[in-house]
């Protein structure tokens, strides 16, 4: 194996396929890179078993050859090498040899025979759609997602094509967030459960632009496709909560509140929360006044806000980093927010368009 690469081109693929590297494992072959050169293309791939990567590189091979190496010692020496070209091959000895300039590394390598091979996912169901868009909604909505393992199929992210509309849905049994787009192009329905953890490494990768990326998925694995990189991962079974019938269609109140002063008083009470094991706060709603305050062991804390409001009176409690994430998760300048009681979820919305739906379950105070 014998190749002439650019530096920079190779850092992209690594910071890409090194998503899929086995942080803790029994197998020293999930800690490698598998680096196959043939074709005119160089391919790194890696895998934990749960998630698989796969970077392309068009480049100038000399000689065609498979080899597994580690992926960290890679990584970093790589990264430390002048930013120019950089020779890679294999010697008799097995040995990566690495060459930049002045600089020449000998590495020891691991036979590619033992790498698991990604599997060939031809898709039952699959959606073509913008990077730039799947990166906003895993971003508003990646922070909801369950981490309880007894619950396997909150530990996902619902996405799901219906009538022209995509929803991308995460819960935890705490806290509910939804975004909803407008969708054009695919005319099939589309349903999938995918991990957390693949698209919170996913929205690592993609661009923030206009091109594309295609979703697929057959039976229980899954598939992200995207110009020079491809990701596979294991897709969750079960059936996922009927969120649209959880979300209350009743109010007894309406909130209408101004994001940024919202978010900086929530954050200045849960200062104090933090206090005392994330004690909850509570908000007090009045006419025209909502009061968040908080008071623990160490002392207590008030802050007032001018809203508009329709309906009842209120007092209701919160763990103040349900509401926090959930209002940064939203771009508007002002936000509705919905309560029915003081043991009923509140629902954040837009306060124009359903774009997004964030739920939290009330505490008690």
């Amino acid at each position: 194996m014998k190749f002439l690469v650019e530096k920079d081109a190779l850092l992209i693929a690594i910071n890409a396929v090194s998503k899929a590297v086995a942080a803790k494992t029994t197998k020293p072959i999930l800690e490698c890179f598998l680096i196959d050169a043939k074709d005119g293309k160089l391919k790194l791939t890696a895998t934990d078993l749960d998630i698989g990567i796969e970077y392309f590189l068009d480049t100038n091979i000399e000689e065609e050859g498979e080899i597994a190496v580690d992926a960290k010692m890679f990584s970093e020496i790589i990264r430390k090498l002048p930013d120019s070209m950089i020779n890679i091959s294999l010697n008799d000895q097995k040995q990566l040899i690495i060459e930049c300039e002045g600089s020449l590394f000998k590495l020891v390598t691991i036979d590619s025979g033992d790498f698991p091979v990604l599997p060939e996912i031809n898709a039952e169901q699959s959606i073509v759609m913008k990077q730039s868009m799947l990166k906003e909604m895993i971003r508003k909505t990646i922070f909801a997602v369950g981490i309880d393992e007894n619950r396997p199929v909150f530990t996902g992210c619902l996405i799901e094509l219906k009538d022209g509309t995509l929803n991308m849905v995460a819960l935890d049994g705490f806290r509910l967030a939804m975004q909803s787009k407008v969708f054009v192009g695919n005319t099939n329905e589309f349903k999938a459960i995918i991990p957390g953890r693949t698209l919170n490494e996913i929205s690592k990768i993609i661009l923030d632009d206009d091109s594309d990326i295609t979703i697929g998925v057959a039976k229980n694995q899954g598939m992200f496709e995207m110009k020079n990189c491809r990701a596979v991962t294991r897709v969750l079974e079960g059936e996922f909560l009927d969120y649209k019938n959880v979300i209350p269609k009743e109010k007894e109140l309406r909130v209408t509140v101004d994001r940024n002063l919202f978010v900086d008083s929530l954050e200045r009470a849960a200062v104090m929360s933090k206090e005392d094991k994330q004690f909850p706060i509570k908000i007090t709603v009045d006419g025209k006044a909502m009061v968040i305050n908080c008071v623990v062991q160490s002392g207590d804390v008030r802050e007032e806000l001018l809203v508009e409001s329709m309906g009842k009176n209120l007092e209701i409690g919160f763990n103040p980093k349900y509401l926090i994430e959930a209002v940064r998760a939203s771009n508007d300048e002002k936000l509705n927010l919905d309560f029915g009681s003081s043991i009923s979820p509140c629902v954040i919305r837009p306060t124009e368009g359903n774009e997004y739906t964030y739920m939290v379950l009330p505490v008690r105070i």
